[in-house]
């Protein structure tokens, strides 16, 4: 058998099929964003929660574009981290953006893993058992480490099984509730709770809900023919958790009260159920809860360990094996899922949330930037289309902030020692790696 052959063999084994990286994209965003988000977007909003879904929604589909045009030009397992390094070099605003993103994605499992714990607590009428929560979600992120070990092959097809097995079954569900309803709801619309600055910091967390059409440039040497597949993986993502948004958003408007949406914020779906469908509907929710957590779960945690593998074969991060056998990205997986366990023990799944809003509303700033100072010609990009998303994004985070500031400034100081840790360390490493690169070319 030639060389070429044996490649070429190789890369069709280990390649994730257009299918399959959909699958992928709509398995990320659906695990988080319908569970996990729906009461708390509804918090901020208040009966206009629908449609904060819907602006997160537009200005995800702007910031695709600036995505898409890199992923034609540079498809990698990097993704995101080499968009960066086309833009701006081997620095420190590279370096330091591809961890911010690689941080918000991790930051994303320990959301779903606890929303995992707080579905399977609906099952046993045990809302006072906090403490389970994330001792349940520590338990899916290993359960998610030990299936991601067993490769590339196996991740495509049960992704694509378990997101079929959870579209299916939350359409039935956001149906059965319409008709429920009878198509009536009083739940949307303006509420005390709703204002501009609330409304356009709903739209910033909702964007958590979209973000995860990123884990798919991430997974750029996996995916069969990524210079036309990357792009249409993001596309076909975004409008079908679009509308799985809003059907799931108004099916739960149409059967609960604005102020019981709120109370129920991190089991919204499940509490919904409960008057249009009884115990059975509860059953039937939190089954589904469980298939798109872990679905989003495993998919994100082999596109998130993929990046930080590139980071560190880009030389960007430093990198110890720690006595560890096997690859980089076994290593990788490894350090990811003990970060997503501490996440999940520490903190509640409003504050992940916000964290995970906040960090990724940064480097997307800084990816549409770098398209527009760097590379847009060279990827043949219009230049109207970066500069919306980029105001979008500076719009709902300085709302978002402003909104925080007021109600949990925890987050901010957060938020920010963590952008301030992330920078200085990436500067220095950055420096002693250059240095130390030096000394031994003088002593050559």
């Amino acid at each position: 058998m030639s060389e070429s052959n044996s490649r070429s063999e190789q890369y069709e084994e280990n390649s994730l099929s257009l299918v399959g990286s959909v699958a992928m994209g709509t398995g990320v965003m659906i695990g988080a964003g319908v569970f996990a988000l729906t009461g708390q977007v509804a918090e901020l909003s208040g009966g206009l929660f629908p449609l904060a879904f819907l602006a997160a929604a537009i200005v995800a589909g702007f910031s695709a574009y600036s995505y898409v045009k890199m992923a034609e030009h540079y498809p990698s397992a990097g993704g995101i981290a080499m968009f960066l390094m086309k833009a701006y070099g081997k620095s420190t605003v590279t370096a330091g953006m591809a961890l911010l993103m690689y941080f918000s994605m991790v930051i994303n499992e320990s959301l779903v893993a606890r929303t995992f714990g707080t579905y399977i607590l609906q099952l046993f009428d045990a809302k006072d058992t906090q403490f389970l929560v994330p001792i349940l979600g520590v338990g899916l992120l290993l359960a998610a480490f030990v299936i991601n070990i067993l490769g590339n092959k196996f991740i495509d097809k049960f992704s694509i099984i378990m997101a079929v097995i959870k579209i299916a079954g939350i359409t039935i569900f956001a149906a059965a509730g319409l008709w429920v309803s009878g198509l009536t709801f009083e739940s949307v619309g303006v509420t005390e709770r709703t204002s501009t600055g609330g409304f356009l910091s709903a739209t910033a967390l909702a964007l958590l809900a979209y973000k995860g059409f990123t884990t798919i440039t991430n997974s750029g040497s996996e995916i069969v023919n990524p210079e036309k597949n990357i792009g249409r993986s993001i596309i076909i993502s975004l409008l079908i958790c679009l509308i799985v948004y809003l059907l799931i958003s108004f099916a739960v408007a149409g059967n609960l009260p604005i102020g019981e949406i709120i109370e129920s914020r991190d089991y919204a779906l499940a509490e919904a159920a409960r008057p249009a469908f009884g115990t059975w509907g509860i059953y039937f929710t939190v089954g589904l809860a469980i298939v798109a957590t872990i679905s989003g779960l495993i998919a994100s945690t082999f596109a998130v360990s993929r990046m930080l593998a590139m980071l560190t074969e880009m030389k960007l991060v430093p990198h110890r094996h720690f006595g560890m056998p096997g690859s980089i990205h076994k290593h990788t997986l490894v350090y990811t899922v003990v970060f997503a366990i501490s996440l999940t023990v520490l903190f509640d799944l409003s504050r992940i949330a916000s964290l995970g809003a906040i960090f990724y509303i940064v480097m997307d700033m800084a990816v549409h930037w770098g398209v527009l100072k760097h590379v847009r010609k060279k990827i043949e990009a219009n230049h109207w289309v970066p500069i919306t998303a980029l105001l979008l994004d500076v719009v709902i985070l300085v709302a978002f902030l402003w909104m925080k500031a007021t109600s949990d400034v925890l987050v901010i100081w957060v938020a920010l020692g963590g952008i301030s840790i992330v920078f200085m360390g990436e500067r220095l490493f950055l420096r002693w790696n250059t240095d130390e690169g030096r000394v031994r070319d003088s002593d050559t």
